[in-house]
């Protein structure tokens, strides 16, 4: 076997490991079953859920603010929200924004599919929602401030939006007086304002505080290892990612029964909850700081993060206000980095870019960039393909020039194999004293492919985890590049008007799409660059790479295959160029033609 074809099966075997260690690790996630499976079902805090104890926020020993059990909150008075981006409402018991939904995003591609649920309040499936509140200090008592159940007043405004806010009050009887302001910009980030005023005759203390909660996981959590959906956290600079298992080994505190993790953040930060495509956050002031808590409360099943900002004491006739913000809505690339420019540190990576973080964002900047200047994602994978090939170029011209080099040398490679004949070392030592004369590396050939790995899972956890390619739409039958492909002969390849089989299944992955039988021709042509080898065994394993591989991304997401087709197309072309260009010219037909031929029968 010669060295070219041993750095060829070296690579390509590598190659094909390193894939099979990821679909066996990392497998395509199953579908869910029901029809609004995406529907991120987010609760608003409610039915027996505790805002935080005044001893979080405060020193002292007083029971957890808003701890009793919630009334039903369905028939309590709301307050519309009406943008161009988000609809539902602010329920005026506890003031909680508890009914949200995203206009731009529907659960599938469906024509009549109903757009994506974001929050939704107490005693629905999956509640999910935010409250404020202010937690009780020296001379108060937990019914002296606002709560999870206090029923506000409409103070100002009738509908939140962009240019109307709302603001809510409520006073206590005993000469406090507290207001919310509710306002909310053009996508996803309302800023509420709490103030309160002290009339009365002592000096009080209370903190104010921020709540997100949900009841019960997710819905469609996907559980896929690659992917983070729990709790996200950026506390002065260092990024907290923690799972919904991962929350019941937290520190149980005995007087709450709830399990919790509190960290301090002097200056920057936020938390909240993280769902695939969507997520919802606390935002303090930047430069504010605070008590960050995640929390589980084992008993109820409820989920919770926290903002507790410093206490404030108020004498007679004093007042204060704070402001926070909260976003609550699709994880789009630009628009969360447009909120990390105005100041909220570190706000882009609440998206999961992984391990591979220096090659995932760039790759992603530039696809995003292709994209809105194409105008399909599609052409914008192929497009950032042949930006990756020129990067890469200088390495594979290396590789291929090498390798047409080693052509040249055969003859010369077979005649110090006929003399050294047995003596493996004096083989060894005559190829590698050829090598050096003619400044030939014969591990050259394994460079490109080898650079192609941590490109190729990058790409997959960009095209997995960003929204901008969920339903982003490519030609005909491709109308999601995160999917599989629809595709298969039971459908003409999609010439029929219907779909193939479920992706997932046993029949998905035998019947597969025309985008992965691509992928494989593609893979079996470059394979055709150069002669099969000589020994059976190899000729076996290369004779099957290409639709092993074709039939193992079958259910990877369409993105991806199309990535790696223009790929595969691209260095063909590359390679086929260069060897010529160093005399070496490839017989690709001839070599086609021989891999049908039937091999000779062993000599009885």
């Amino acid at each position: 076997m010669d060295d070219q074809n041993k750095n060829l099966l070296l690579a390509t075997a590598l190659s094909f490991l390193v894939i099979l260690g990821w679909y066996i690790f990392f497998p395509p996630p199953e579908p869910a079953p029901q029809p609004d499976a995406e529907i991120a079902q987010t609760a608003p805090a409610g039915d027996g859920v505790s805002a935080p104890s005044a001893a979080q926020a405060i020193a002292g020993d007083a029971a957890a603010a808003g701890a009793a059990e919630a009334e039903t909150a369905a028939d309590a008075p709301r307050v519309a929200i009406d943008t161009a981006r988000v609809t539902g409402t602010i329920s005026l018991q506890g003031g909680r924004l508890d009914d949200l939904a995203l206009k731009d995003y529907r659960v599938s591609l469906e024509p009549d599919s109903p757009i994506v649920k974001m929050l939704s309040p107490a005693g629905s499936p999956n509640a999910y929602y935010a409250l404020y509140g202010w937690a009780p200090g020296a001379g108060l008592g937990i019914d002296d401030v606002p709560g999870a159940n206090t029923l506000w007043s409409l103070h100002e405004g009738e509908t939140l939006t962009p240019e109307t806010p709302v603001t809510l009050s409520w006073r206590n009887g005993k000469g406090l007086t507290f207001f919310r302001t509710i306002s909310i910009d053009e996508n996803y980030m309302f800023q509420v304002v709490q103030s309160v005023m002290n009339e009365g005759a002592g000096t009080v203390s209370l903190a104010p505080y921020g709540t997100i909660a949900r009841h019960g996981m997710p819905q469609d959590l996907k559980n896929f290892f690659i992917l983070h959906e729990g709790v996200v956290g950026m506390a002065d600079g260092t990024l907290a990612e923690i799972d919904y298992d991962d929350m019941a080994d937290f520190d149980l505190d005995a007087r709450s029964g709830a399990r919790s993790e509190i960290t301090q953040v002097e200056g920057n930060g936020w938390i909240g909850f993280t769902d695939h495509y969507w997520m919802s956050t606390l935002v303090p002031e930047p430069g504010q700081s605070f008590r960050s808590i995640a929390k589980f409360d084992e008993r109820r099943e409820i989920y919770q993060t926290d903002v507790v900002l410093p206490t404030v004491t108020l004498a007679n006739g004093e007042g204060t206000e704070v402001t926070t913000e909260l976003f609550a809505g699709a994880k789009e690339w630009a628009t969360i980095r447009g909120y990390q420019k105005d100041g909220i540190e570190g706000f882009l990576d609440s998206i999961d870019w992984g391990w591979f973080f220096f090659l995932t964002k760039p790759i992603f900047a530039v696809l995003h960039w292709l994209n809105a200047l194409i105008g399909n994602m599609g052409w914008a994978i192929i497009g950032l393909t042949v930006l990756i090939k020129i990067l890469v170029f200088p390495l594979a011209y290396k590789s291929y020039a090498s390798m047409a080099k080693m052509k040249e040398l055969q003859p010369e490679m077979e005649k110090i194999k006929e003399k050294a004949g047995d003596d493996r070392q004096k083989l060894q030592q005559e190829m590698m004293a050829l090598y050096k004369k003619e400044k030939v590396n014969p591990a050259a050939g394994c460079l490109p492919i080898l650079i192609q790995i941590p490109i190729f899972f990058s790409l997959y956890k960009v095209i997995f985890v960003t929204l901008e390619l969920r339903h982003a739409p490519f030609f005909g039958p491709f109308q999601d590049l995160s999917a599989p492909d629809p595709t298969s002969i039971m459908n003409l390849f999609g010439l029929l008007p219907f779909t193939g089989p479920e992706p997932g299944s046993i029949l998905a992955t035998v019947l597969i799409g025309i985008l992965p039988l691509l992928l494989g021709i593609s893979m079996w042509l470059q394979q055709k660059l150069n002669p099969a080898p000589t020994d059976p065994t190899q000729q076996m394993i290369f004779a099957w790479m290409p639709w092993v591989f074709m039939f193992m991304l079958g259910g990877f997401a369409s993105g991806l295959v199309v990535y790696w087709i223009a790929n595969n197309t691209i260095t063909f072309t590359q390679q086929y160029l260069i060897m010529r260009s160093h005399g070496y010219k490839p017989d690709v037909f001839g070599n086609i033609k021989s891999s049908f031929k039937k091999s000779p029968k062993a000599e009885k």
